[in-house]
């Protein structure tokens, strides 16, 4: 194969406002080279659903593919914006994308660890603690997210649910959805057991040069990152104002609901809402959708910043209705969207 074929197999990207540049292969999506060349661009889910890697491309053009994404209106994909997660190159390219310089001093890794807990949080939650090798030096930002990798070639995407703080172990909160991994924790796994652990992953954490007022959205195990957020705020001391909706089917579902209430000791205001209470639950507090409990509370959220996590009906739902009708800048808007493993792989 000659210089000229390798050539025509690739297609330069260039990267606004990074002002970088690098070779795409043909068919590889243009994310995850930008991720194997540590560049320090916005990303969540890459399954096309949150939006978090939206790109407007200026130059160039790319194939996104027949499917309907969730992260992408028809109006924005007119307008030449388009999914890296999804989108290939089908000719040298520059796209113009948001910056996270914030992730440059978070290298991903692989390293072992060992189960030192498994706790039922619920019938259907596990939190899984795992313990790192003292040599691990394995940073992350709270809100980010590791790949847990075991047998079988099972990997699964989990938000670590401590904080940074909490130096040697890693927290995960899983829901039972009947899906692979779930299977194994929920009926093999064992304190003590070896698995692997790959990351950090994902553009979700706090945006430190802002003072802005917090709201932090969580539907069912989206609460972990959101928990890491939370305990690393009260850390830092900032003082920032910080409001944590927390929504579930039935109260149970909002498995820490104690721990959430404690942190009104440290000024945030928690609010926790079920949408399918039964007479028997007894429930006796905000009922309904989540995020229509916050836009009942903040009309106007145009001087707010908000950082979602759940499920991705509630997660698009809040994007679309707070930045539509209650004023909240699309820039301000922060989320990470779960995928069981019971659903198509993100």
């Amino acid at each position: 194969m000659n210089d000229e074929t390798v050539r025509a197999e690739r297609h330069t990207v260039t990267f606004q406002p990074l002002d970088r540049a690098l070779e795409v292969r043909r068919g590889e999506k243009i994310l995850a080279a930008a991720l194997a060349a540590n560049f320090p661009v916005p990303y969540s889910c890459q399954s096309g659903v949150c939006g978090s890697c939206k790109a407007r491309v200026t130059a160039g053009a790319c194939e996104h593919g027949e499917a309907q994404y969730a992260g992408l209106s028809a109006s924005e994909a007119a307008q030449g914006y388009v999914l890296m997660c999804q989108a290939t190159p089908a000719s040298d390219v520059t796209v113009e994308c948001r910056t996270v310089p914030s992730i440059e001093g978070y290298p991903v890794k692989k390293t072992p660890c060992r189960v030192a807990a498994l706790e039922r949080l619920a019938d259907d939650v596990m939190r899984i603690r795992l313990k790192l090798p003292v040599n691990a030096q394995f940073r992350f930002l709270p809100g980010q997210y590791i790949d847990l990798l075991i047998p079988g070639g099972i990997r699964r995407s989990l938000s670590i649910g401590n904080s940074p703080e909490d130096e040697g172990f890693i927290e995960l909160h899983l829901r039972n959805y009947g899906g692979p991994l779930s299977t194994f924790v929920f009926g093999k796994l064992k304190e003590s057991d070896l698995l692997r652990l790959e990351g950090p992953f994902g553009t979700f954490f706090v945006r430190d040069d802002s003072d802005k007022p917090m709201i932090l959205l969580a539907s069912g195990t989206g609460f972990a990152p959101i928990k890491s957020i939370i305990e690393h705020e009260l850390r830092k001391r900032t003082g920032r104002q910080m409001t944590l909706y927390w929504g579930g089917r039935r109260p149970h579902d909002l498995y820490l609901d104690s721990l959430a209430r404690s942190w009104a000791d440290h000024g945030i205001s928690y609010i926790p809402v079920v949408s399918d209470a039964l007479t028997e639950d007894e429930w006796k507090g905000r009922a309904g959708f989540v995020h229509e409990a916050v836009m009942k509370d903040f009309a106007d959220l145009s001087s707010h910043q908000v950082y979602a996590c759940g499920a991705p009906v509630v997660v698009l739902s809040a994007r679309s209705d707070f930045t539509e009708r209650c004023g909240l800048p699309e820039d301000e808007f922060f989320a990470d969207i779960f995928v069981s493993g019971a659903e198509p792989s993100a």
